[in-house]
């Protein structure tokens, strides 16, 4: 399952699930599926939703869950190891 941030960053952004919607082309019903985790987008809305926010696209999604804030906040340099651990495990084909 793909896990995503899309709620974190649209809300960090001040944007609406509509305006979200209008700036990358899809029905806001589409954003609230995304942010429940109920739809995967597809590479070019992932990458469309990442343009948006202006961060990398593994920022915004991840096959593994992200570190929670609060173990980040505790545990900030260990959090940021896992997250970069899971990003550069090979991917099965």
């Amino acid at each position: 399952m793909v896990q995503n941030r899309i709620a974190v960053f649209r809300v960090e952004k001040g944007l609406s699930r509509k305006d979200l919607a209008a700036a990358v082309n899809v029905n806001p019903q589409t954003i609230g599926f995304l942010e429940r985790g109920t739809y995967t987008p597809s590479v070019e809305l992932a990458l469309k939703l990442a343009a948006v926010f202006r961060v990398p696209v593994e920022a915004l999604f991840s096959l593994q869950s992200f570190p929670t804030l609060a173990s980040q906040l505790t545990h900030p340099i260990t959090a940021q190891k896992e997250q970069t651990h899971a990003r550069h495990e090979p991917v099965e084909r």
